[in-house]
């Protein structure tokens, strides 16, 4: 079971890691409403490494980002779902519009994100880039979204 980090702590255990010789593997999301998808992907996310750190996108980050009524979840909920999950090391919630800050404080040896990024820009590349990380794209799922769920709920009669 993973653990809720602040950014300090989240720092302590990469450099155990680091010294361990341990790879890192981050992605960040705003994971609400957590479904099947999100953890299909933190799975894949988890076996490109020794530990696995998500940055959770915080309740302010969140609706600027997905819009007003959003997160349906609060972030403390969600950091503790997150971390139950076998896969997950840590979660660090963050305020940011992006984890670029985030990841350039970790220096994960490899970032992972959606499939979905191959048809779109992925903010935090640059950072990643910056100091000779990797950037994976995972398989994308098609059809599950938090997105989807929510329409699907406002349909129920």
């Amino acid at each position: 079971m993973g653990e809720l980090l602040s950014l300090g702590e989240a720092r302590s255990l990469r450099q155990a890691l680091r010294r361990d010789g341990k790879t890192l593997v981050f992605t960040n999301g705003h994971f609400d409403l957590l479904h099947v998808g999100h953890l299909d992907y933190l799975e894949q996310a988890r076996t490109l490494g020794d530990a696995l750190f998500v940055g959770l996108n915080g309740d302010a980050s969140t609706r600027r980002l997905k819009g007003e009524g959003r997160p349906l979840v609060p972030e403390g909920q969600r950091a503790r779902l997150l971390a139950a999950l076998a896969p997950v090391s840590a979660v660090i919630i963050f305020d940011a519009d992006t984890a670029a800050e985030l990841i350039l404080a970790l220096k994960p040896e490899i970032y992972a994100k959606g499939g979905d990024y191959a048809e779109k820009p992925l903010p935090e590349r640059a950072a990643v880039e910056a100091y000779g990380g990797r950037v994976e794209l995972l398989e994308f799922q098609s059809g599950l979204s938090t997105t989807r769920l929510i329409e699907k709920i406002r349909k129920l009669p």
